[in-house]
C-alpha cells in the first residue's frame, strides 16, 4: 500500500500514532478504516432493526385497532348498495 500524504503534519501525526499503539502505519490506518466501517454498518443495522420494530408493532396490533368493526363494514356496504341504487336512478 502506498501511503502519500499531502500534508506533512498529518503523516508526522499518523506515525506518532501508530508508533504508539506499536503497529506500522498500514496496520494503523487499516484498523482506523476498519473500525469507521464497522461504526457506520452499526449504526446502520441499529436505524434498520429499529424500523423493523416500528413496523412489526404496527403488524402486531389488535385487529379490532386497525380493522373495521362488524357493524362499520355493514354500513359501509350499505352506503355502497345506496350510492349505486342512485347512480342506476340517474342513468335511466
Amino acid at each position: 500500500m502506498s501511503l502519500r500524504f499531502p500534508d506533512p503534519a498529518q503523516r508526522a501525526a499518523i506515525a506518532a500514532a501508530a508508533k504508539q499503539a506499536g503497529v506500522s502505519m498500514q496496520e494503523y490506518i487499516l484498523s482506523a478504516a476498519y473500525e469507521r466501517a464497522t461504526a457506520v454498518e452499526r449504526q446502520f443495522l441499529d436505524g434498520f432493526q429499529a424500523s423493523m420494530a416500528r413496523s412489526g408493532a404496527a403488524f402486531a396490533a389488535e385487529p379490532s385497532s386497525l380493522d373495521p368493526s362488524a357493524e362499520q363494514r355493514a354500513a359501509e356496504e350499505e352506503a355502497r348498495r345506496d350510492l349505486g341504487h342512485q347512480e342506476r336512478g340517474h342513468a335511466a
